[in-house]
């Protein structure tokens, strides 16, 4: 008589509260360190993902759904555009939603008015989804947020210091400031500045910390020019800076315009940075092998949907969040900045 080999006796998968149990923690900690929320403390959070290796745990998105009566998919309005920051914005969200195993609907509207925001956000809720995360760079969108209603859980993300729902940010303030002051730390005696269309909040942001950083080192402040956030602008314009006397280092409000500047320069005869310093803002992929490669302020897109992630699903599960959440920008130091000329 053949007796069947005994098969190995599967083990249970290991559920949420097994890592709660051997963690020491609570349900909401281990939820708290999946999401990968800032209020744990980091020792906790250590011990929490030993937990989750040592069990090998895996979520399960689709019990946690049926638990809790949530569709795990979260709503995103942005706007038509191909512009490398809102663009970024939304990457960063997407990216940090399918980390916590949410999927992300996107309503993309052509404009950002009180009737398409509103409409938006009212077609992504009657689809399922558990919250939304606008992306409202114009004031327009700002505007449009102060009609949201409170009973259904919406965030903004880069809609300035005046929205009237939580909000997560990079500080554009303190990036023009850095790049202001690291132009003045090279002896030039003033900053001009090409700034960003009137109607985004990010482009008043720059300037508010370009002018700020000036006014309180006693310097020369020129009305800042404007342009459209393209090279094109950034070419045009370059002449027109060039009129200001003794003018010998400029901040960008974006990398794009400062590419067209430092095309414009080159054919002038100008060079960067022994005639001109130029910084940019955003830190594209590209900037590095611009010719000079480009000094810019960097923003942290991953951890600003990060940011994003955990004031949407802390307002879902009816938690008190801050109004602002803000990631600190960076500055990037390349060859299109150097000391003053002498003399």
């Amino acid at each position: 008589m053949t007796i069947p080999p005994t098969r190995p006796e599967k083990r249970r998968p290991a559920v949420m509260a097994d890592v709660a149990q051997l963690a020491g923690v609570s349900h909401q900690t281990v939820s708290r360190v999946l999401h990968d929320s800032p209020h744990v403390r980091g020792d906790t959070r250590e011990r929490v993902l030993a937990a989750i290796r040592q069990l090998d745990y895996r979520p399960n998105s689709m019990a946690r759904a049926l638990a809790t009566g949530r569709s795990k998919t979260l709503g995103v309005v942005t706007f038509d555009t191909t512009l490398y920051g809102p663009a970024s914005t939304l990457l960063g969200i997407t990216q940090a939603a399918h980390d916590a195993e949410y999927a992300v609907s996107v309503s993309s509207v052509r404009s950002l008015t009180r009737s398409t925001v509103l409409a938006a956000i009212q077609q992504l809720k009657d689809q399922g989804v558990d919250g939304v995360a606008v992306i409202a760079p114009l004031q327009a969108g700002v505007d449009a947020l102060r009609h949201v209603r409170p009973d259904f859980p919406v965030v903004a993300v880069e809609a300035g210091p005046m929205a009237s729902i939580p909000v997560a940010t990079v500080d554009q303030i303190a990036g023009a400031a850095a790049a202001t002051r690291h132009l003045l730390n090279l002896g030039h005696r003033t900053v001009a500045h090409v700034a960003g269309p009137t109607d985004w909040k990010e482009a008043e942001e720059r300037i508010e910390g370009w002018r700020s950083v000036l006014e309180l080192a006693g310097a020369p402040v020129h009305p800042p020019l404007r342009g459209d956030w393209t090279p094109r602008s950034g070419y045009e314009l370059a002449e027109t800076l060039l009129r200001a006397p003794d003018l010998t280092a400029v901040l960008v409000a974006n990398d794009q315009m400062a590419l067209g500047l430092l095309r414009r320069l080159h054919e002038l005869g100008r060079e960067v940075p022994r005639h001109l310093s130029v910084v940019g803002f955003d830190d594209i992929p590209e900037a590095a092998y611009f010719t000079p490669p480009l000094t810019t302020v960097r923003q942290d897109f991953a951890k600003l949907g990060r940011r994003c992630l955990h004031l949407l699903l802390a307002r879902i599960d009816g938690e008190e969040v801050p109004e602002r959440a803000v990631v600190a920008p960076e500055l990037v130091v390349r060859s299109s900045t150097g000391a003053a000329p002498k003399g």
